[in-house]
């Protein structure tokens, strides 16, 4: 058996990296820009108003000071013309500073009187001018690889680029194994169960943003295998959900191997997930899940989407993990790094009962992982763990 660690640093060697595309603006939320961009205007474009009010001479602005209106400035309604001294023009927020101003005074400091406006006691001296050039510049640049987000959108948007490069999706064929599974909505035989695992793993990296293919259910038969593996091809990943272990029926390794499985590891020292198996086959990287449902959502958090952000182009490194205060005292650890549900609140978590990795109503109710090294003594209330968040 290899560590947690070890097999990251394999799979990370199985990442290639995945080319680009270019999408529309609007399709270009969650993805991941693939190359910088360059704004290909200066915003704002011009010295703007920041408030309704009056633009004016900053050196003329004092209280009593009084001024002729000779226009109006108003977004997309810039005034024509240059400000004479002793003028104002009526300007509305975002609207262009005329030509011969640079100060505009807010309404409510002002008292107006047909044409003309005095500057009164309340006055303030802030300028209100939003600068040219404030927010960003003709040629500023948005660093690539990030996964974009909303106000990405609004940003590459206000730059005025309307399609975005990005890295395509990653094409994820999922395989679930053996003859107790029937999907659900089907009626099981009283020794078989309903498959769960391929459904809450698609659903996770549907999430993360994959292009997900949920295979046919392959029986437990090396040419029930090999046909449902054959239907993976093309795919940049491969996930088989269990017969990775070394029962009778536990196919995937064997088959996989004959089919020209370049095998790169099998078998990780941790709890829940110790049967996990990882390679290439034909251009694709294959990992092999353990069949628990615990076993197989834990690992798909700790391996596959790692692996995912590597292939994406967003760097090679663990899942991040965050510090926690215990609620209770837990047990010593085992001789397996391990990853015990728990729920984390305000700070302080606490671990399930029951740790058992086919029960998934246990992880469904839990928002964290709490990780134990190898041999980890007992821990008292209210010492400090480290925590994955899920």
């Amino acid at each position: 058996m290899i560590s947690v660690a070890e097999a990251l640093e394999k799979l990370f060697d199985l990442a290639k990296p995945l080319d680009s595309e270019e999408v529309p603006l609007l399709d270009a939320m969650g993805r991941v820009l693939a190359s910088d961009v360059k704004a290909r205007r200066t915003q704002p474009p011009f010295s703007a108003s920041a408030m309704d009010g009056y633009a004016v001479r900053g050196r003329d602005v004092k209280v009593g000071a009084t001024f002729t209106l000779i226009g109006e400035s108003a977004a997309g309604h810039a005034f024509a013309g240059k400000v004479p001294e002793g003028h104002a023009v009526r300007i509305f927020t975002g609207a262009p500073m005329p030509e011969g101003t640079d100060h505009v005074v807010i309404q409510e400091d002002t008292a107006r009187d047909g044409d003309t406006i005095t500057l009164t006691e309340k006055l303030e001296f802030d300028s209100n001018v939003r600068p040219a050039g404030g927010d960003f510049h003709e040629g500023d640049t948005l660093g690539a690889p990030r996964i974009l987000g909303a106000a990405d959108i609004a940003l590459l948007a206000a730059m005025n680029i309307a399609r975005v490069p990005v890295v395509r999706r990653p094409e994820v064929a999922i395989i679930a194994t053996g003859d107790e599974l029937v999907q659900p909505g089907e009626t099981p035989a009283p020794d078989q169960i309903i498959a769960s695992n391929n459904y809450g793993i698609a659903a996770r990296l549907t999430q993360f943003g994959a292009r997900v293919r949920l295979l046919p259910i392959a029986k437990d038969t090396e040419s029930a295998l090999r046909q449902t593996l054959l239907l993976a091809k093309g795919a940049d990943l491969v996930i088989t959900i269990g017969g990775a272990s070394v029962g009778d029926y536990d196919l995937v390794g064997r088959v996989a191997e004959d089919m020209g499985l370049e095998r790169a590891f099998y078998k990780i020292a941790m709890r829940p997930g110790k049967p996990l198996m990882a390679g290439r086959i034909d251009g694709a990287t294959m990992i092999g899940l353990p069949g628990n449902p615990v076993s197989a959502m834990v690992c798909n958090e700790i391996f596959i989407i790692p692996y995912l952000r590597a292939v994406l182009g967003l760097g090679t490194s663990p899942v991040p993990r965050q510090i926690a205060t215990l609620a209770a005292p837990i047990g010593a650890n085992g001789p397996r790094e391990h990853y015990m549900r728990g729920t984390l609140a305000r700070g302080r978590v606490t671990v399930a009962d029951n740790q058992d990795s086919s029960l998934l109503s246990v992880l469904a109710a839990s928002n964290c992982l709490v990780v134990r090294a190898p041999r980890d003594p007992a821990r008292a209330e209210g010492e400090e763990v480290e925590i994955i968040t899920i």
